[in-house]
């Protein structure tokens, strides 16, 4: 495999990818994407996060099987299966950087009205969990979002934090291969892909060992705070990583 360039750049985006990964059960696309969209084209590296989610899945999915929501996973694993290839479709042949400015605006709103304590009386119901699966899987394969759109939807409906990060965990697992299928078939997806994943493997492994950690040592109420203001913050990472490109 070449060299690849930036790749000390992209290697500490990996790590801290991983971290906010172990932590939260979701977030790696999103951040690698936002922090590393500034050396390299999102539709490269959309398609090598989706890679690397599979890479973390296979590290963090032993410890955390038995705390997954099936009540949760399955509808939303059902609905992703519809809705990703639509996303995919668009990250290969539309223009992404509007979607993901307006997707980055309203997670934003969601996360900051969430971490107040804000939140809407949503009856938690399979529409409820299908629809968001939906949502969320045309993020996915269209703009690395969707991990985030369905973590707001489980913190407005304030799912466990095990459930909550457990269920994400798996379901990423499913929808990154499923999304890299869809790839391969537009073209966003080639040997290139899959040897940059090789070499952010590593820093990325390195992340969410730490980020796990922390995950072990916080409250409940912690956690909900810390991981919502995170959404916060990758909301405004990605509209600045968009902004200036």
């Amino acid at each position: 495999m070449s060299f690849p360039e930036h790749i000390f750049i992209l290697a500490a985006c990996a790590f801290l990818a991983g971290l906010v990964r172990g932590f939260s059960g979701f977030g790696l696309s999103a951040v690698l994407v936002a922090s590393a969209a500034f050396v390299i084209s999102p539709k490269k590296i959309i398609p090598t996060a989706q890679t690397m989610e599979i890479i973390a899945s296979i590290a963090m999915i032993p410890a955390v099987w038995r705390d997954v929501n099936w009540r949760w996973l399955k509808p939303l694993a059902l609905a992703y299966g519809l809705s990703i290839p639509i996303g995919v479709a668009a990250l290969a042949y539309l223009p992404t950087e509007a979607l993901r400015v307006g997707g980055c605006a309203l997670l934003f709103v969601a996360s900051t009205l969430l971490f107040f304590n804000l939140r809407p009386k949503l009856p938690d119901g399979f529409a409820l969990r299908f629809g968001t699966g939906l949502l969320a899987g045309f993020f996915a394969g269209a703009s690395s979002l969707g991990g985030m759109v369905a973590s707001v939807m489980l913190f407005a409906v304030a799912l466990p934090a095990k459930e909550l990060r457990a269920t994400l965990i798996v379901l990423f697992f499913g929808s990154a291969i499923y999304s890299l299928t869809w790839g391969t078939f537009h073209g966003v997806v080639n040997r290139e892909t899959f040897a940059l994943a090789a070499w952010l493997a590593l820093p990325l492994l390195a992340g969410i060992a730490v980020g796990s950690r922390g995950f072990s040592i916080v409250s409940e109420a912690q956690f909900r705070k810390a991981v919502l203001a995170v959404l916060a913050v990758l909301s405004v990472a990605g509209v600045i990583s968009v902004a200036m490109k």
